[in-house]
Order: structure tokens, then C-alpha cells, then sequence
């Protein structure tokens, strides 16, 4: 096992002395240098205090008196920075965070993967097809996913356009936000068309209808208006990935003394890219964001300890997220030995569920898909081995969409293989279509909401 970064002397672009995966190769360095120089000029997308605002949140979490949601695509697509397609997003998360938070009874912490989720790692940096070999598709970030050659190549002014489209997005989430539409007086305007036929559709209906009526009755007695349900906050997460980019959007801010990704409230590190000696984790040490970073079943007990002591050696709450990906296979056998080892150094972290990456399978006819019973029974399976071992799951990480999409095979439709082929838009990973995700949210809340009325007896 390599030794922990060394904590002195970090700057935003000390990562570049440590070796980088995951990187593309750009033919121009001289235009890169352009980009990366004209990126670090432009406005932040995101504010100091809102990381703050958010890591105070997590922090909550932590202490189990608020609940993380953090759900979006695998990979953002430019060509999907359009009205339609946001709002669906940020209403399929709004719809999970009402049904959580009429079961978990407390606040939930939501945090979209948009507004600059447009780079993804890859398992191979070439892709073989009929013959001909080409680097892999990176995200619209990095190339794009035609395949041909001049499609394939590494293109520096695509982060220029990656920035201008998470503007977009977050600009038009933050005036839906502030226009009033996650207020929770009238969550009936969050529907979704096609969930109109779905056998969710009565329960949510009753949920929605109980949240109204408490509303009504509280604001009948005290006859106050309760100002906190009509406008929720809203973060944004991505993958800190291309590092060149991150770096660019690094900003020193002089009254809080600390080093911000000013590009998202809170980028995370991927599987690939957690390597004590590599510059993504050297990168991430240095920035004041809380972070994120995945553990799956390829990271050993002590790869993980020096993991957390090196991102955090503070042991400041709300700072360190881990996002476990098992897989339903997996987890009962890997969660408890990795619980045990953040114990066992003392570290304070918030425990999220990503039951999506460790259940990916690919069909008989080439296409990746996750089954429906698989995501659920690690969600459940890890509610109840951090119960059992004296911890706490405080949030879960769902790749999805707002979207009718047919990816992932179950849930209440019963979709099959057969399905797939309607409606399988994504690029890169599958996701959970809106009628899915609601439901996977429902059963959750039902199920903790139970566990907690059983312990009352």
C-alpha cells in the first residue's frame, strides 16, 4: 500500500506532480493551456457559502437527523440541457423527497448529479468496433460519442461548452426553485404525465394529500404560513474527474482562508481514481467542499483507512461522504468489515448506499441493465447491516432519470429484457426510470418508517 499524500504545501495544481488516470490526450496542449486559463476566469457556478450551508447539512446526516438523496443521470448529455428534460429531473427528486420524508420523518439533504456530470471514467482507453479502434467515448466533456475518428478526439473547447451548459442548468433550476416550484403546498404540480398509469400513483397520491392536510392544519392553528415548505434548497454533485477542469474552477476564498471547487457543492472520487499516490486524491485533499468518495469491493480495509485519514485528517464532520457499492451479491459479506475498519481509526463520516454500479449486468444482446430486486435488496440489506452493527445509513446515490426510459429491468411494470429496446437512451450507464425511482423511494420509506414503529412497541 502506497503512504498518504503528504498534507503540506497543497496548491490547486499540485496533483499534476502525481500520475493522473483517467485523463484524455489532447493533441493541442497549447490549446488546452487556452481553455483551462480562459475557464479559471469565468464566474463560479456555485457560492462558498452554499458548500458551507451543505456541509453543515451532512454533518446533520452524519448524527442521523437528516437523510442525504443524491440522484441523477450517470452522464449528462449537452444535448440535453433543455427545459423539459431539467425539470423532469428535478422533479423525480423532489417527488423521492417528499415520499422520504413523510417515512424517515426528518429532513432530507437533496443533491442532484447535474449541472457538470459530463465526464466519466472508462474501463479501456480505446473502443473496438468492426475492426476499427478508437479512444473510448470520456463524456461531452472530453469527445463525443460518434463513433469516428474525428467524433473520438479529445476536443479542449468542449470545456467551455461543458461550463456554459452546468450554467444553463443550475441557472434555470435555481429560478424554478425560487419561483416556487418545490413548494410543498402544492405538490400535486410535481406530476409526472406517465405516472398517471402507474400502481404507484395512489400511494404517492396519499402521501401528497397527508402532507397537504398537515400543512393546512398547522397553518389553520397557528395561522402562520409555514414559510420553510415553500422553497427547499438544492445542491449539485459531480464526479471530479478531469482534473485540468476542477482546477480551473478552484478559487481561494480570502474570508473563509480555505480552497473551493466553485464548479459543484460536492464532487466525489470514483473507484478508478481513488489511489492514495494519484493526483485525484491529492487534488481533493486540498479543496474545503465536503466530498464524496465511492468504496466498492475492490478497496481493501487498509487502502480505506488511509483513504479517510488522508482526506480528512481533521476529522471535521460533514466533510467525508462514503458512497459503498457492493452489489446485492456482495455487500453482506464486504459492508460490515469496512464499517468496522472507519471505526477502528475513529473516523466521523456519512454512510450512503450506491446500489446502482455493483448490480450492472449485460445482457444476452450487448446492453448493460440493473434489475429492479437487486438495487432494492442492497438498499435494504445495507439499512440493516449498519443497523446491526451499531451504525447508520444516512443516505442513498441513485443513477436515474425523470424520464420514460426502459434501462433497468422489475419494479411495479415488471419491465423484461424484451423492454429494453423501446426506450434505452443512455450513453454510458443505466438508469432508473421516474416510475422506478418514486417507487424505489416509497418502499424505502415504508420499510424504515415500520422498522421505526416496530422499535416504539
Amino acid at each position: 500500500m502506497s503512504k498518504s499524500p503528504n498534507l503540506n504545501a497543497w496548491h490547486p495544481a499540485s496533483w499534476q506532480s502525481r500520475p493522473a488516470s483517467q485523463q484524455p490526450r489532447y493533441a493541442d496542449p497549447a490549446e488546452l493551456e487556452r481553455v483551462v486559463a480562459a475557464l479559471s476566469r469565468l464566474p463560479p457556478l456555485v457560492v462558498s457559502w452554499e458548500v458551507e450551508a451543505l456541509r453543515a447539512r451532512l454533518a446533520l446526516a452524519q448524527s442521523g437527523e437528516q437523510f442525504l438523496l443524491q440522484g441523477g443521470d450517470c452522464a449528462e448529455s449537452f444535448e440535453d440541457c433543455e427545459s423539459d428534460y431539467i425539470a423532469k429531473r428535478l422533479k423525480i427528486l423532489l417527488q423521492m423527497s417528499l415520499v422520504l420524508l413523510q417515512g424517515l420523518k426528518k429532513p432530507i439533504i437533496r443533491v442532484g448529479r447535474f449541472a457538470g456530470q459530463y465526464a466519466k471514467p472508462r474501463s479501456a482507453d480505446t473502443e473496438t468496433r468492426d475492426g476499427v479502434t478508437l479512444p473510448s467515448y470520456r463524456g461531452d466533456n472530453v469527445n463525443r460519442p460518434g463513433f469516428t475518428a474525428a467524433e473520438r478526439e479529445p476536443d479542449p473547447q468542449l470545456l467551455l461548452r461543458g461550463y456554459e451548459r452546468a450554467s444553463l442548468t443550475l441557472n434555470f433550476v435555481r429560478a424554478l426553485i425560487d419561483g416556487g416550484f418545490a413548494d410543498l403546498h402544492h405538490p400535486e404540480y410535481w406530476d409526472l404525465g406517465f405516472l398517471r398509469h402507474s400502481p404507484t400513483r395512489d400511494a404517492y397520491q396519499r402521501i401528497v394529500d397527508s402532507i397537504g392536510e398537515s400543512l393546512d392544519f398547522f397553518e389553520s392553528m397557528s395561522g402562520q404560513r409555514v414559510h420553510a415548505a415553500a422553497r427547499v434548497e438544492f445542491y449539485t454533485s459531480h464526479e471530479g474527474l478531469h482534473l485540468l477542469s476542477e482546477q480551473a474552477h478552484t478559487r481561494y476564498i480570502e474570508r473563509q482562508k480555505r480552497w473551493y471547487n466553485l464548479s459543484t457543492h460536492m464532487p466525489w472520487i470514483g473507484m478508478r481514481t481513488a489511489q492514495l499516490d494519484g493526483a485525484h486524491v491529492e487534488y481533493f485533499r486540498g479543496i474545503a467542499n465536503p466530498i464524496g468518495v465511492k468504496v466498492g469491493a475492490g478497496m481493501s480495509v487498509g487502502w480505506l483507512q488511509e483513504l479517510v485519514q488522508a482526506l480528512n485528517p481533521q476529522n471535521q464532520p460533514g466533510r467525508l461522504t462514503l458512497i459503498h457499492r457492493f452489489g446485492a451479491r456482495d455487500i453482506e459479506a464486504r459492508l460490515p468489515e469496512v464499517i468496522k475498519a472507519v471505526r477502528d481509526v475513529g473516523a466521523r463520516v456519512l454512510w450512503v448506499c450506491d446500489p446502482m454500479h455493483g448490480n450492472t449486468e449485460t445482457t444476452a444482446g450487448g446492453l448493460k441493465t440493473r434489475r429492479f430486486d437487486n438495487v432494492l435488496a442492497e438498499v435494504e440489506a445495507a439499512f440493516r447491516i449498519h443497523e446491526d452493527c451499531g451504525s447508520m445509513l444516512g443516505g442513498v446515490h441513485i443513477e436515474l432519470t425523470g424520464e420514460d426510459v426502459t434501462e433497468c429491468v422489475g419494479g411495479a411494470r415488471g419491465l423484461t429484457e424484451a423492454d429494453l429496446a423501446r426506450a434505452y437512451r443512455s450513453q454510458v450507464d443505466p438508469r432508473l426510470n421516474a416510475e422506478q425511482s418514486l417507487e424505489l423511494a416509497m418502499v424505502i420509506a415504508g420499510r424504515v418508517g415500520a422498522r421505526r414503529r416496530t422499535l416504539r412497541r
